[in-house]
C-alpha cells in the first residue's frame, strides 16, 4: 500500500502511525508496481495499492514474539499466546492441511459406501481400558459420565443396527501420562465394517491413505502395503512400529555364542535370555566416551549394558573382544553383515528387553547418522499380535488390544492351554516408525466373548455391569465385523514432516495436560461443587 506524501498528507500522517499487527481497512487504486520494484517472492509482489482512504479498525500491542514464519521462542510462550502463534504462515499451513486431509477422507469413504454417524462423547465409564475423565451429573447426584476414550462399543452397536459401513471424525479423551505425540484429547478417523475379514479393512484403508498422500503430498504409495507379523517386527527391529527407511536390523546371535567363555553372555543364556546384535555402519571410530553414552542410552530402556565391538580388517576390537573366539567373531560379523570400519553393538538380556533396548538404539543412531530420509514414506501393516499379555503389576492376563478383539481361528484351541500363544485378528498401520492406527476383527459370538472375559478375570456379573448393553445387543443377531481408528493428529504430523502433534492442533495442551492460554484445568466455586454434590479432598502427600 502506497501513501503519497505530496498528494495526501493527511493519509500519510495516519500511515506513519501504523504498527505491525494493526487491523486496517484501505481503499485505493490497484496498479502494477513500477519496473525494478517487482517482488516475485510475494504473492502480491507485482501490484501495489495507492491509498485513497485508510481506517484503523483496531490497534495492536507489541506482540510477545514476532509474527513471522521462523521464530526462536520458548514453546510455552507460543502456547500461551496461541492466537498469535496461529497467525504465522507455518501454523496456518498445518491447520489447512489438517482440514484438507479430513476432506479427502470424508470424500473417499463416502464414495466407498460409508455413513458418517456421530456417537456420544459422554457415556458410561468402563474401567479396564485407558483412565477416563469423569463428568459429575447434577441431575443424578453421586453418578458420573465418562468422557469416551473411543467410540469402540458404539460403532460395534452400529454394526448390530445394520449400518454396514460407518465412519466418524471423533474426539477421544484419555487421562494418561503424556509425551510428545500424545494429548489428553485427540482426534481419530474411526471406521467399522460388517461381514468383513482383516484383508477387507486393510484394503479400504490403504486406498484412503494412498489418496491422501497423492492429493496432499503428490506422493504415490505403492500398493499393497507390505505386511509383517508382530513376532518378525520384534525380532528384526525390536519394536512393533518399525521404520523401514534404513537398515541396521537386529540379529539374534544367541546360537553363535552358546559356547562362549564370556561370563556375562553365558549367564544370560543359561537363564533363558538372548543376545541381540546389530551393525552400525561407519561407527568403528567411536571413542570410549561415545560408546559409554550409548550404554547409558540403552540402560534407560532397562538393559543392563551394551557390548561395543569395533570391526577391523582381521578381527574385532574392544574391551570385550578378547572373550570371543575367532569362530565366534566371524559368526558375529556374518550375522549382522559388518564390514571393516563398522561397529557391532550387542545386548544380552531377557529376549524382549534385549530386542526393545537395541531397537531403541537403532532409531537413535539412525537419526544421529543422518540415515532418516524425510521425503521417503514406507507404510507397513503389522499383524498377528498376541491376543493377551501378562501384567506383572496385576499378576493376570490383560488384553493386548481390547477385550472385544477376536482370536485367530487357528489358535482357538490354545485359549485354555496356552493363552499367551494365541494370536489376535489385529492389525496396526505403521508409517516411518509411527503407529498411524490400529484395529481388529471383533468378537461377535456371545460364547466366545464370555470366554474372553473369563480369561481376563472378568466375572459374568462384572461383564454385565460394564457391558450389558453390548452383550444384550449381541442376543439380537450381530454380524461379523471389524474396523480401525487412524490418528488424525499423527497423520497430519507425518504428512508435514513435523516432530510434535502440538503443531497440528489448534489449541493443544502441554505434556502436563495444561492449557497455558486459558489456564485449564482450574478451580471452580464452592457453589458449583455443591450443585454437583462433589467434595474436593486434599491429595495424599508425596513420598519423600
Amino acid at each position: 500500500v502506497v501513501f503519497a506524501a505530496d498528494r495526501q498528507s493527511d493519509l500519510h500522517k495516519i500511515a506513519e502511525g501504523l504498527r505491525p499487527e494493526f487491523v486496517i481497512a484501505v481503499r485505493g487504486h490497484v496498479r502494477r508496481r513500477p519496473e525494478g520494484s517487482l517482488n516475485l517472492k510475494m504473492p502480491t509482489g507485482e501490484i501495489e495499492v495507492e491509498a485513497s482512504s485508510v481506517e484503523i479498525l483496531n490497534e495492536a500491542k507489541t506482540p510477545p514474539f514476532e509474527i513471522v514464519a521462523d521464530i526462536n521462542v520458548n514453546e510455552d510462550s507460543r502456547l500461551k499466546y496461541r492466537y498469535l502463534d496461529l497467525r504465522r504462515p507455518p501454523m496456518q499451513r498445518n491447520l489447512v492441511t489438517r482440514h484438507k486431509l479430513i476432506q479427502v477422507f470424508r470424500e473417499y469413504f463416502d464414495r466407498n459406501g460409508f455413513v458418517d454417524v456421530e456417537t456420544p462423547t459422554m457415556t458410561r465409564s468402563t474401567p479396564g481400558g485407558a483412565r477416563n475423565y469423569l463428568v459429575p451429573s447434577r441431575v443424578w447426584p453421586g453418578t458420573f459420565y465418562g468422557l469416551s476414550e473411543s467410540p469402540q462399543i458404539f460403532k460395534q452397536l452400529l454394526m448390530v443396527s445394520g449400518f454396514d459401513r460407518y465412519f466418524q471424525v471423533v474426539k477421544c479423551f484419555r487421562d494418561e501420562d503424556l509425551r510428545a505425540d500424545r494429548q489428553p484429547e485427540f482426534t481419530q478417523f474411526d471406521l467399522e465394517m460388517s461381514f468383513v475379514q482383516a484383508d477387507d479393512v486393510m484394503d479400504v484403508v490403504e486406498g484412503g491413505v494412498e489418496e491422501a498422500f497423492g492429493k496432499l503430498r503428490g506422493v504415490k504409495l505403492p500398493r499393497p502395503f507390505p505386511r509383517m507379523s508382530y513376532a518378525e517386527a520384534m525380532a528384526r527391529f525390536g519394536t512393533d512400529k518399525p521404520d523401514l527407511r534404513y537398515g541396521m536390523e537386529l540379529s539374534d546371535v544367541s546360537g553363535a555364542l552358546k559356547e562362549t567363555g564370556f561370563r556375562v553372555v553365558k549367564e544370560v543364556l543359561a537363564a533363558g535370555g538372548a543376545v541381540k546384535a546389530m551393525c552400525a555402519p561407519g561407527c568403528g571410530g567411536y571413542s570410549r566416551k561415545e560408546t559409554d553414552a550409548l550404554t547409558t542410552f540403552v540402560q534407560g530402556y532397562g538393559a543392563k549394558g551394551l557390548v561395543p565391538l569395533k570391526v577391523e580388517a582381521e578381527a574385532l576390537a574392544g574391551q570385550t573382544a578378547k572373550f570371543f573366539s575367532p569362530a565366534e567373531q566371524a559368526a558375529l560379523r556374518a550375522a549382522v553383515g559388518a564390514q571393516e570400519g563398522d561397529m557391532i553393538f550387542m545386548v544380552a538380556d531377557a529376549s524382549d528387553l534385549a530386542a526393545q533396548s537395541l531397537g531403541a538404539l537403532r532409531m537413535h543412531l539412525a537419526e544421529k547418522l543422518g540415515m532418516v530420509k524425510a521425503d521417503e514414506y514406507r507404510p507397513l501393516w503389522v499383524v498377528d499380535f498376541p491376543l493377551f499379555e501378562f501384567s506383572k503389576e496385576e499378576n493376570a492376563l490383560v488384553a493386548r488390544h481390547h477385550p472385544f478383539t477376536s482370536p485367530k481361528d487357528e489358535d482357538l484351541a490354545l485359549l485354555d492351554s496356552k493363552p499367551l500363544s494365541v494370536r489376535a485378528k489385529a492389525y496396526d498401520l505403521v508409517l516411518n516408525g509411527v503407529e498411524l492406527g490400529g484395529g481388529s476383527i471383533r468378537i461377535h459370538r456371545q460364547e466366545l466373548q464370555r470366554k474372553m472375559f473369563t480369561l481376563l478375570g472378568i466375572s459374568d456379573e462384572e461383564a454385565r455391569s460394564k457391558f450389558s448393553f453390548l452383550l444384550d445387543a449381541f442376543e439380537f443377531g450381530a454380524p461379523p465385523h471389524g474396523g480401525i481408528a487412524l490418528g488424525v493428529d499423527r497423520f497430519v504430523m507425518l504428512l508435514l514432516g513435523l516432530d510434535h502433534i502440538r503443531d497440528v492442533i489448534a489449541f493443544p495442551k502441554t505434556q502436563k495436560a495444561m492449557c497455558l492460554m486459558t489456564g485449564a484445568p482450574g478451580t471452580v466455586t464452592p457453589r458449583q461443587l455443591q450443585e454437583l454434590n462433589v467434595r474436593v479432598v486434599a491429595p495424599p502427600p508425596k513420598p519423600a
